[in-house]
């Protein structure tokens, strides 16, 4: 019989356990974690990563978060290794192998191999005394005191552990190297992700309408501006070409209801001065939090001051930023 409140109690329980471990993880970043970091910072190669089992999974995501954060990585499955694939590593790369245990008999095959060729090794092991601990250049411990499994077997806050203090590792490599986000713009050009972080206020701005009124405009050609340039607003513009203003279609609303002759109403007796304005070469995420910010569908344009046009909520909307 399916007992929710004990999955519930169990799920609870293992987000504990793991928690508590990660937690405990702290005590393990010491002088060989430093070391494993230098070794990594100063090497002019690349980072093979490297396991068995579950540990090799976690070894595939580590390569990914190492590549897309400024490490060059690869990943090199630990029983491949052996049947040919120790050709992947290159006299310059630093070599990195995780396993719970450090007595794997592929990783015992594996070390003295890697060693042989005189690359550095990093041991990532929830063993202090295993033979891959004790053999490795630098040791970055991930013990954890019991599996999340019932029974203490499956892989479960062990691989936690291991994916905790890989990020870690990128993390600070990410620092030293001194990574921004605009070297991780250009590794990650696609997706809502790179849009974010690449794609320019210019860049959707420049197929949009531009309108304008002026602060004289009469209440027909303001609606018609609005109407007919479908951004729900228009931006008025002195008689020097300064943004004056803004008025919205919520405006233009607003003012028919309190206003028994609203032909007779101008520009200046509608429009909310000092509109939010944002420059063309400013990032659409920024624009997108401008937005959310003041609760705003539209943004005066600008380039080095000068209006250029009107960015909507609908063109971030269709780049998939919102």
């Amino acid at each position: 019989m399916f007992d929710k409140d004990k999955v519930l109690k169990l799920a609870t329980d293992v987000i504990d356990m793991e928690m508590r471990s990660v937690e405990k993880l702290k005590d393990f970043v010491n002088d060989s974690f430093a070391g494993a970091v230098e070794v990594i910072h100063r090497s002019r190669g690349r980072v093979v990563v490297t396991g068995i089992g579950k540990s090799a999974v976690i070894a595939q995501k580590i390569v990914a978060t190492f590549n897309s954060t400024g490490t060059p990585a690869l990943f090199m499955h630990a029983a491949d290794a052996i049947h040919g694939d120790l050709g992947m590593i290159q006299p310059d790369d630093t070599v990195i192998i995780i396993s719970k245990s450090g007595e794997s008999p592929e990783i015992k095959v594996l070390v003295p191999f890697i060693k042989n060729f005189g690359n550095p090794v990093i041991a990532l092991c929830g063993y202090a005394d295993s033979y891959l601990a004790t053999h490795a250049d630098h040791f970055i411990d991930s013990t954890v005191a019991k599996e999340a499994c019932p029974n203490n077997l499956a892989p479960t806050t062990s691989t936690t552990a291991q994916l905790v203090m890989g990020d870690a590792l990128a993390v600070c490599l990410l620092s030293l190297k001194g990574f921004s986000s605009h070297d991780f713009a250009r590794f990650h050009p696609g997706g809502a992700l790179g849009k974010k972080l690449y794609l320019r206020v210019a860049d959707m701005n420049k197929g949009n309408n531009k309108p304008v009124v002026k602060t004289n405009s009469p209440l027909r050609e303001i609606i018609y501006e609005i109407s007919s340039k479908r951004l729900g607003a228009t931006v008025v513009l002195d008689d020097e070409g300064k943004v004056f203003g803004i008025i919205t279609d919520g405006d233009i609303r607003r003012m028919l209801e309190k206003h028994e002759n609203p032909a007779a109403l101008k520009a200046t007796d509608i429009l909310t001065p000092g509109p939010k304005e944002i420059e063309e070469e400013e990032l659409a995420a920024t624009a997108l939090e401008l937005m959310r910010e003041h609760d705003i569908t539209q943004l005066v344009v600008t380039k080095g001051g000068k209006y250029t046009g009107m960015l909507h909520l609908h063109d971030l909307l269709r780049e998939g930023l919102f």
